[in-house]
């Protein structure tokens, strides 16, 4: 299971307050914090800031990240300028650290998204985090979000990026505005699984919990059932032991840890007496 590390993101106050008064250490401590990631999320703006703003920004915060961690890092943001900054940065440090930029987070099925991400893909080729949603938003059922997955998968191939470099998003609503969107997650996923092979699947997981008491809780089971659908990476807090322990176990029931040797690592480094 790949583990995307989600903390770095201004969407929350005190990341945007570090990046707005360049908080260097605040921001290279929580990178090296999540240490159980494979790969690290930075999202440096939630649109209240100017494209030039939003450009220096994450110029500056791949820099420092980089300085401290060699985990390659995804870069996230809705403005396909500043996802180019983000990967202009990450070229422009390889010849130097080992570390570098290997997904843009994301497109969707709009055509002008695909239009704008789809070359950014090729040109530096990165893997890209492709969300299960059209013009019209987030579609309420599974036949919809495959359609849309069919849209992207036609419009990537345009620019030949092949199907094992998408990780298609089905998607996660709160399960307490609409107790369905669980299985509709769930047959989403399954069906990404099954047309199209050689593609790979992410989520971003707290979403399905929204709004109700015990939310770590909420994820962490959803997560295991996410597994057992054929999820191939997810995009969460690392630092929550819990998490990174369902994750271990979901790996173990399902045969993807061969011997247990995952799990007994995991139990022997005392993971699950947190």
């Amino acid at each position: 299971m790949l583990i995307i590390g989600e903390n770095i993101n201004a969407t929350g106050k005190k990341i945007a307050e570090a990046i707005r008064t360049r908080n260097s250490s605040f921001l290279q401590e929580l990178a090296l914090a999540q240490v159980a990631a494979d790969y690290l999320d930075v999202n440096v703006g939630g649109g209240k800031g100017s494209t030039e703003q939003e450009i220096e920004d994450m110029k500056w915060l791949i820099d420092i990240v980089c300085e401290v961690t060699d985990k390659p890092i995804v870069v996230d943001s809705a403005n396909p300028e500043v996802i180019e900054a983000g990967l202009e940065q990450g070229i422009s440090l390889r010849a130097e650290r080992s570390n570098r930029v290997v997904m843009i987070n994301s497109v969707n099925a709009e055509k002008a998204k695909l239009e704008a991400i789809g070359p950014l893909a090729a040109k530096y080729q990165v893997g890209v985090i492709a969300l299960a949603m059209d013009d019209n938003g987030i579609p309420p059922r599974v036949e919809e979000r495959i359609r849309a997955c069919d849209t992207i998968l036609e419009g990537l191939s345009y620019y030949n990026i092949p199907a094992k470099k998408i990780y298609f998003d089905p998607l996660v609503l709160p399960i307490g505005v609409d107790t369905t969107q669980g299985q509709v997650t769930l047959k989403t996923l399954e069906q990404i699984k099954a047309r199209y092979p050689e593609a790979k699947t992410t989520v971003g997981l707290s979403n399905i919990s929204y709004g109700l008491p015990q939310r770590v809780a909420i994820n962490d089971v959803f997560l295991l059932m996410l597994m057992y659908a054929g999820l191939d990476s997810v995009i969460v807090n690392p630092l929550r032991s819990s998490t990174i322990g369902s994750i271990k176990l979901g790996e173990m029931l399902i045969g993807k840890d061969a011997h247990c040797k995952g799990y007994l690592k995991a139990y022997r480094r005392g993971l699950f007496n947190k």
